[in-house]
């Protein structure tokens, strides 16, 4: 299951590429792909819970770069 999301905050492309290693760290992502220039998330999903996962996703987040928000299109 693929994912969009629209990322804020992000200071710079290090800290985009930083979190998204973190973020294919859960067993959950099968992958996930941050554009800091678009400021642009994708994320493949290995399961259909689609709610928890994000859950995950948000926390990793918050504890690597915590102004950072992300919003579903």
């Amino acid at each position: 299951m693929k994912c969009k999301f629209k990322i804020k905050g992000l200071d710079c492309a290090n800290c985009a590429a930083e979190l998204e290693r973190a973020i294919q760290k859960l067993d959950e992502v099968e992958n996930a792909n941050i554009s800091f220039m678009s400021e642009r998330m994708e994320l493949e999903l290995v399961e259909n819970d689609k709610g928890e996962i994000i859950k995950k996703v948000k926390k990793v987040i918050k504890r690597e770069e915590p102004d950072v928000t992300i919003e579903e299109i």
